[in-house]
């Protein structure tokens, strides 16, 4: 068990610091996602949901 560890202990420590990493960014997120703050960067036009998620802002006669 010692010589497995030894022998992947490299891999081991890379496979721990992204976790980590990962866990701090989903925390990250969900604290935003409590405060109210979007991950949306408000760029429709690049956007494959372009004006679906926020209502259009040069709204013209009531459309």
């Amino acid at each position: 068990m010692l010589q497995w560890l030894s022998a992947n202990l490299g891999t081991i420590l890379v496979c721990v610091v992204l976790a980590f990493i990962v866990a701090g960014v989903i925390r990250s997120l969900i604290k935003d996602k409590r405060k109210g703050k979007s991950t949306c960067g408000n760029n429709c036009a690049h956007c494959a949901m372009a004006g679906k998620c926020h209502p259009s802002q040069n709204t013209q006669g009531g459309k």
